[in-house]
Protein backbone atom coordinates (compact mmCIF):
# COMPACT_ATOMS: atom_id res chain seq x y z
CA UNK A 1 0.00 0.00 0.00
CA UNK A 2 2.64 2.40 1.12
CA UNK A 3 6.02 2.55 -0.81
CA UNK A 4 8.76 2.26 1.57
CA UNK A 5 10.64 5.87 0.56
CA UNK A 6 7.07 8.02 1.70
CA UNK A 7 7.47 5.76 4.50
CA UNK A 8 11.03 6.57 5.73
CA UNK A 9 10.51 10.18 4.92
CA UNK A 10 7.52 10.64 6.99
CA UNK A 11 8.77 8.52 10.14
CA UNK A 12 11.96 9.49 10.12
CA UNK A 13 11.39 13.48 9.46
CA UNK A 14 8.11 13.30 11.57
CA UNK A 15 10.03 11.39 14.72
CA UNK A 16 13.34 13.47 14.49
CA UNK A 17 11.39 17.01 14.26
CA UNK A 18 9.04 16.16 17.01
CA UNK A 19 11.24 15.42 19.65
CA UNK A 20 14.19 18.13 19.08
CA UNK A 21 10.80 20.54 18.27
CA UNK A 22 9.24 19.60 21.16
CA UNK A 23 12.32 19.24 23.79
CA UNK A 24 12.91 22.80 22.73
CA UNK A 25 10.35 23.62 23.67
CA UNK A 26 9.22 22.06 26.28
CA UNK A 27 12.51 23.04 28.14
CA UNK A 28 12.61 26.78 26.80
CA UNK A 29 8.93 27.31 28.18
CA UNK A 30 9.60 25.49 31.51
CA UNK A 31 12.77 27.64 31.83
CA UNK A 32 10.93 31.17 31.15
CA UNK A 33 7.47 30.06 33.14
CA UNK A 34 7.53 27.17 35.40
CA UNK A 35 4.25 26.54 34.36
CA UNK A 36 2.33 22.78 33.67
CA UNK A 37 -0.44 25.21 31.76
CA UNK A 38 2.05 26.78 29.56
CA UNK A 39 4.16 23.78 28.66
CA UNK A 40 0.84 21.69 27.69
CA UNK A 41 -0.37 24.57 25.87
CA UNK A 42 2.66 24.99 23.94
CA UNK A 43 3.03 21.49 23.66
CA UNK A 44 -0.23 20.83 22.13
CA UNK A 45 -0.16 24.03 19.38
CA UNK A 46 3.33 22.84 18.10
CA UNK A 47 1.92 19.45 17.83
CA UNK A 48 -0.79 20.91 15.60
CA UNK A 49 0.90 23.61 13.83
CA UNK A 50 4.03 22.29 13.57
CA UNK A 51 3.08 18.95 12.05
CA UNK A 52 0.89 20.54 9.70
CA UNK A 53 4.25 23.03 8.58
CA UNK A 54 6.68 20.02 8.30
CA UNK A 55 3.93 17.79 6.18
CA UNK A 56 3.68 21.22 3.95
CA UNK A 57 7.46 21.44 3.99
CA UNK A 58 7.69 17.65 3.03
CA UNK A 59 5.13 17.72 0.35
CA UNK A 60 6.78 20.90 -1.11
CA UNK A 61 10.58 19.08 -1.35
CA UNK A 62 9.23 16.20 -2.36
CA UNK A 63 7.36 17.90 -5.55
CA UNK A 64 10.40 19.77 -6.19
CA UNK A 65 12.82 16.95 -6.75
CA UNK A 66 10.65 16.19 -9.65
CA UNK A 67 10.48 12.12 -9.73
CA UNK A 68 8.24 11.14 -7.75
CA UNK A 69 4.39 10.76 -8.11
CA UNK A 70 1.46 12.39 -6.96
CA UNK A 71 0.70 9.35 -4.54
CA UNK A 72 4.31 9.01 -3.01
CA UNK A 73 4.42 12.88 -2.67
CA UNK A 74 0.79 12.23 -0.31
CA UNK A 75 2.01 9.09 1.62
CA UNK A 76 5.08 11.30 2.74
CA UNK A 77 2.70 14.23 3.37
CA UNK A 78 0.85 11.83 5.48
CA UNK A 79 3.13 9.80 7.46
CA UNK A 80 5.03 12.86 8.15
CA UNK A 81 1.90 14.74 9.56
CA UNK A 82 0.60 11.81 11.67
CA UNK A 83 4.35 10.92 13.04
CA UNK A 84 4.67 14.10 14.23
CA UNK A 85 1.62 14.44 15.59
CA UNK A 86 1.61 11.20 17.41
CA UNK A 87 5.19 11.72 18.81
CA UNK A 88 4.73 15.16 19.97
CA UNK A 89 1.51 14.59 21.46
CA UNK A 90 3.30 11.56 23.49
CA UNK A 91 4.97 14.37 25.42
CA UNK A 92 1.98 15.77 27.17
CA UNK A 93 1.70 12.57 28.67
CA UNK A 94 4.36 12.74 31.55
CA UNK A 95 3.38 16.38 32.05
CA UNK A 96 0.33 14.89 33.04
CA UNK A 97 1.19 12.28 35.68
CA UNK A 98 4.11 13.61 36.77
CA UNK A 99 5.62 17.02 38.44
CA UNK A 100 6.47 19.12 36.09
CA UNK A 101 10.22 19.12 36.48
CA UNK A 102 10.18 15.80 37.00
CA UNK A 103 8.54 15.34 33.56
CA UNK A 104 10.98 17.37 31.85
CA UNK A 105 13.34 15.01 32.60
CA UNK A 106 10.95 12.06 31.93
CA UNK A 107 10.89 13.87 28.60
CA UNK A 108 14.29 14.33 27.42
CA UNK A 109 14.55 10.61 28.13
CA UNK A 110 12.13 9.52 26.11
CA UNK A 111 13.21 11.50 23.05
CA UNK A 112 16.87 10.64 23.61
CA UNK A 113 15.94 7.20 23.44
CA UNK A 114 13.32 7.99 20.75
CA UNK A 115 16.77 9.39 18.45
CA UNK A 116 18.41 6.41 19.92
CA UNK A 117 16.90 3.48 17.87
CA UNK A 118 15.61 5.95 14.98
CA UNK A 119 19.40 6.69 14.75
CA UNK A 120 20.58 3.01 15.35
CA UNK A 121 17.69 1.62 12.39
CA UNK A 122 19.24 4.65 10.17
CA UNK A 123 22.80 2.95 10.78
CA UNK A 124 22.45 -0.32 10.23
CA UNK A 125 20.33 0.10 6.88
CA UNK A 126 23.13 2.42 5.77
CA UNK A 127 25.65 -0.09 6.69
CA UNK A 128 27.62 2.45 8.77
CA UNK A 129 29.33 3.08 12.45
CA UNK A 130 26.21 2.98 14.45
CA UNK A 131 27.54 4.72 17.49
CA UNK A 132 28.76 8.00 15.02
CA UNK A 133 25.61 8.21 14.01
CA UNK A 134 23.92 8.23 17.43
CA UNK A 135 26.48 10.67 18.91
CA UNK A 136 26.16 12.95 16.35
CA UNK A 137 22.35 12.83 16.68
CA UNK A 138 22.03 12.81 20.45
CA UNK A 139 24.54 15.90 20.37
CA UNK A 140 22.44 17.62 18.31
CA UNK A 141 19.62 17.47 20.43
CA UNK A 142 21.18 18.25 23.33
CA UNK A 143 22.77 21.29 21.77
CA UNK A 144 19.05 22.33 21.45
CA UNK A 145 17.71 21.30 24.94
CA UNK A 146 20.85 23.88 26.30
CA UNK A 147 19.96 26.64 24.49
CA UNK A 148 16.32 26.57 24.41
CA UNK A 149 16.74 26.24 28.55
CA UNK A 150 18.99 28.89 28.61
CA UNK A 151 16.87 31.20 26.46
CA UNK A 152 13.83 30.63 28.53
CA UNK A 153 15.98 31.31 31.15
CA UNK A 154 17.17 34.76 29.73
CA UNK A 155 13.66 35.73 29.35
CA UNK A 156 12.33 34.61 32.09
CA UNK A 157 15.30 37.29 34.18
CA UNK A 158 14.72 39.83 31.14
CA UNK A 159 10.76 40.10 30.77
CA UNK A 160 9.76 38.48 34.20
Amino acid sequence: MFNSHSVKIGFSFGITSAVITTLGLMVGLNASTNSKLVVIGGILIIAISDSLSDALGVHISEESEGHHTSRDIWESTIYTFLTKLFFALIFVVPILLLGLQVAIVVNIIIGALLIIFLSYFISRNQKTKTWGVIIEHILIATIVIILTHYIGTWVRVTFG
